[in-house]
């Protein structure tokens, strides 16, 4: 298995793409050198403008050149006890030292990994079907805010937080979410005991994408509404590092005019947890591939983007993007042996894993294989 070196204080590998501006200057050279075309410094064929081409197309050769790099290490198939059920739409989570494959279309029982013996073993089934929804740990429970249930394209938001306590075994429910805040394809995470929920979409992939925040108290129950977020978007995981909340890939679903995958988000959109205060980041820090479906998990002072699905092509993206949020750049550190989106990615030790999830743009093929990426870093378990 590939196994990237790395720093501590990095805690990822320095696997760098290689310029798509260069890559894109080099496609003109060559296409002009093989057709027989006028050499490029031959005054009579050479336009000053030949130099916007990477400039206009700057990231042209990242869907397939740098994807396909021989530089880019790729993540590895792991051989499993049981499988999986096969799920998309779904979400993985690390609870203490297990994994639990949560949701996705229809009704599916929990499936649980364990990491040291490389097995699978079900779980309970939820109380209803659940999909698109970003899982969050707190104490010794699994929350699901933000989630839909039904069927495309007009799928309903739940009502309330739902709760898996992994120890039992057991689903429950909690907190009743705010009438008028339901929405699901939200992003989640949980600061110092409290709940946010970002953005999302009210009416399934129909069409009424909000760009809302709001904050539940785990300890008292109580929502809170806080300042919108710059844009819409769902489809999209959240993550916080060093008391951010950055809210990264996503679209504006939007079947009512044909447009599902087509509205992709670019912008890095940031909450200062501490001030709370939005801010989006400069266009060059923009998210290199934009695309949804894509699943995040903060390493560090980086943070990872990995799969999704978008309009850009038929299979589902196999990239996994690394953005440090020191220097606010993003690089490509590996790509999924099998492209998908739709579910989760989660650390445990210096080993990174995804499971399931859909293999193409929009439902089908359901997965059912297990990935790992091994990280070289010191120190022990990782957070989820």
């Amino acid at each position: 298995m590939y196994c990237p070196t790395t720093t501590a204080t990095e805690g990822l590998s320095e696997v760098m793409a290689p310029s798509t501006s260069f890559l894109a200057f080099v496609i003109a050279v060559v296409t002009r050198r093989f057709t027989g075309q006028p050499h490029w410094f031959q005054p009579h064929w050479f336009q000053p403008h030949w130099f916007l081409v990477p400039v206009l197309f700057p990231a042209f050769p990242s869907f397939d050149v740098v994807a396909e790099s021989p530089l880019i290490p790729t993540w590895q198939t792991l051989d499993v006890n049981g499988l999986p059920h096969p799920r998309h739409e779904a979400a993985l989570v690390r609870y203490a030292d297990r994994l639990y494959l949560l949701g996705g279309r229809g009704i599916k029982p929990v499936d649980i990994f364990d990491p040291k013996t490389n097995s699978w073993t079900a779980g309970a089934r939820p109380p209803m079907e659940i999909h698109h929804f970003q899982p969050v740990v707190w104490e010794d429970k699994i929350l699901i805010a933000g989630a839909m249930t039904g069927s495309y394209p007009k799928e309903k938001s739940l009502d309330r937080i739902l709760i898996y306590a992994p120890s039992l075994d057991r689903w429950n429910w909690g907190a009743e979410i705010p009438k008028d805040r339901r929405r699901g394809g939200a992003g989640a995470v949980v600061h110092e005991s409290e709940l946010y929920l970002v953005c999302g979409i009210q009416n399934g992939h129909w069409d009424g994408w909000v760009p809302w925040l709001d904050r539940l108290d785990l300890a008292t129950g109580n929502w809170q509404q806080l300042p919108d977020a710059p844009r819409e978007r769902d489809h999209f995981q959240a993550v916080v590092v060093d008391g951010n909340l950055y809210a990264v890939g996503g679209r504006r679903s939007s079947a009512s005019t044909k447009q599902v995958f087509e509205l992709t988000i670019p912008q890095v959109d940031v909450f200062d947890l501490h001030e709370n205060q939005w801010s989006t980041l400069p266009p060059e820090a923009n998210f290199p591939v934009p695309r949804a479906g894509c699943f995040s998990i903060p390493v560090g002072a980086q943070f990872l983007v990995a799969g999704g699905e978008s309009s850009l092509q038929r299979d589902a993206h196999r990239q996994v993007h690394a953005f440090d949020t020191q220097s606010k750049r993003w690089r490509l550190l590996s790509r999924l042996n099998q492209g998908r989106h739709g579910t989760g990615i989660v650390q445990w030790n210096n080993t990174l894993y995804t499971v399931a999830g859909s293999g193409r743009r929009g439902g089908r093929p359901e997965l059912d294989s297990t990935e790992v990426f091994r990280l070289a870093v010191s120190g022990e378990t990782g957070e989820n």
